[in-house]
């Protein structure tokens, strides 16, 4: 089995679910009291916070590469990231480590793919959904168009992750609101709705909007890492 990599602290409820779900879906398929091989680097959301919030993608990267190595020099087989936002500052992680690293973009627009959608809203961070790295991706590597909420929209989302569900707290009234702003989309055009927060899917839930099908980039990530952490296991 190989040892999985975790750049954790982005946020811990988020990392706590990561590690929840990867221990619950290897144990699934080998059975016994088999679990992951785990190897969590838990940051300092305080930093990351702060970089967000201040737009220090430079330092961002500074602090997050130097992850990435002592992820390696741990022992990690293969790497990824529990943060949707911070993928922004890790596209040169195949340069600087000679193993794979996960982007949390790759499952979600395979699953996309797979049930022929090519337009779908996205929810997140205020740099997921005003930012064009994400967007880019999807589009260059599989060919989905992704709409962002109003800017009015997009604040209301970004402060209920940073003020809420980053802190576990997690309310009906913001709720309500996710699923008017996913709504709203849906009458832009979307297809579907993209969780790009990996805390998101602990607030709305499939059934809290059925007309649309909701892409948990979580679930859809810890799947991934699990097929590759497996490959030559069973």
């Amino acid at each position: 089995m190989k040892t999985i990599g975790i750049l954790g602290g982005m946020s811990n409820q988020a990392t706590a679910e990561y590690y929840r779900m990867l221990n619950e879906k290897v144990n699934a398929r080998l059975g016994g009291w088999e679990i992951a091989e785990t190897l969590i680097l838990g940051l300092n959301f305080g930093n990351i916070e702060y970089y967000v919030r201040n737009g220090a993608w430079d330092e961002a990267r500074v602090y997050l590469e130097g992850k990435v190595l002592n992820a390696y020099e741990g022992g990690a087989d293969i790497l990824v990231c529990v943060s949707n936002t911070m993928h922004r500052v890790l596209d040169r992680v195949e340069d600087l480590v000679p193993i794979p690293f996960i982007h949390i973009s790759d499952p979600t627009g395979a699953e996309i793919s797979r049930q022929g959608l090519k337009k779908v809203g996205i929810l997140g961070t205020k740099p997921v959904m005003e930012a064009d790295y994400i967007k880019s991706r999807f589009m260059d590597k599989f060919g989905i168009e992704l709409i962002s909420p109003s800017e009015e929209d997009q604040v209301i989302v970004d402060a209920i992750i940073f003020n809420e569900l980053v802190r576990g707290d997690i309310q009906h009234s913001s709720k309500e609101a996710y699923v008017e702003i996913s709504r709203k989309l849906l009458k832009q055009g979307a297809e579907g709705i993209i969780l790009g927060c990996t805390e998101i899917f602990l607030l709305l839930k499939p059934e809290d909007l059925p007309e649309a099908p909701l892409f948990n980039t979580t679930e859809l990530h810890v799947d991934a890492i699990v097929d590759l952490a497996l490959k030559q296991v069973n």
